[in-house]
C-alpha cells in the first residue's frame, strides 16, 4: 500500500510464491499482486475500495498435464451441481461445511478477483472457445474460417504472437459489469456511459 518493504534477488519466484498462496486461499482473494517488470517492483495492495472483478484462471504450470486449460474442471462443476441436492433445512454450520458454491471456486483457485492495476499485467482470453482456438493454432493447426452468418458473434482474429493466457472472461459482458451491460447499444449511446 505504498510502503517500500525490501529488496529480493528473485522477484519472479517471489511473485509466483505469493500468487500461489493467494490461489490456495492462504492469503485473502482481495489482495492485489502486481509485478511491474519495467519499474522492477512487486506491489501488494490490501487497501479497501479497489474495484475488482472475477475471472477464470488458466493453468500455466509447466509440470501440469492440463497446461493452457481452465483450472475450472468437471470435478469442480460436479461439486457445484451437488449443491442443488443439499437439503434446504441444513443447520448453518453443516451447510457451511458441505456447500461448495462460488466461495468454493474462489478457494480452489478456479476463479480469481483482479483489480484494474493487476489486469494490466495479465493476458485475458475473451471466451474458453477462443482459448481452445489459440491452443490449436499454437499446435500448428490452421485457424477456423470466419463465419459468414450475419448474426454470429463477432470474433477478433487469433493473435499468433500470444503464447500464454493467464485468465479467461467468465462472460464477455462482465468486462463492463451488470449495470453497463443493460444499456442498449452502449457503443452508440453516449449519455448513460
Amino acid at each position: 500500500n505504498g510502503v517500500w518493504v525490501g529488496v529480493h534477488r528473485d522477484p519472479a519466484h517471489l511473485y509466483n510464491t505469493v500468487l500461489s498462496l493467494r490461489r490456495r486461499n492462504m492469503i485473502s482473494h482481495e489482495v492485489s499482486l502486481i509485478r511491474d517488470i519495467r519499474d522492477q517492483e512487486f506491489k501488494i495492495f490490501t487497501d479497501a475500495g479497489r474495484v475488482a472483478r472475477p475471472l477464470f484462471v488458466i493453468d500455466n504450470d509447466k509440470r501440469s498435464s492440463r497446461r493452457g486449460e481452465l483450472v475450472l474442471s468437471k470435478e469442480l462443476v460436479n461439486r457445484l451441481e451437488d449443491d442443488r441436492e443439499l437439503p434446504p433445512d441444513l443447520d448453518p454450520d453443516e451447510k457451511k461445511e458441505k456447500y461448495f458454491g462460488w466461495e468454493g471456486l474462489v478457494k480452489s483457485g478456479a476463479v480469481e478477483y483482479l483489480d484494474a492495476e493487476e489486469e494490466e499485467t495479465v493476458m485475458i482470453a475473451m471466451t474458453p472457445e477462443d482459448l481452445d482456438i489459440s491452443r490449436q493454432v499454437q499446435a500448428g493447426y490452421a485457424p477456423p474460417e470466419p463465419s459468414t452468418d450475419q448474426n454470429a458473434r463477432f470474433k477478433a482474429p487469433v493473435n499468433t504472437n500470444v503464447h500464454t493466457w493467464t485468465h479467461c472472461e467468465i462472460h464477455p459482458s462482465m468486462i463492463l459489469g451488470i449495470c453497463a451491460s443493460i444499456i442498449p447499444f452502449p457503443d452508440h449511446n453516449q449519455s448513460p456511459r
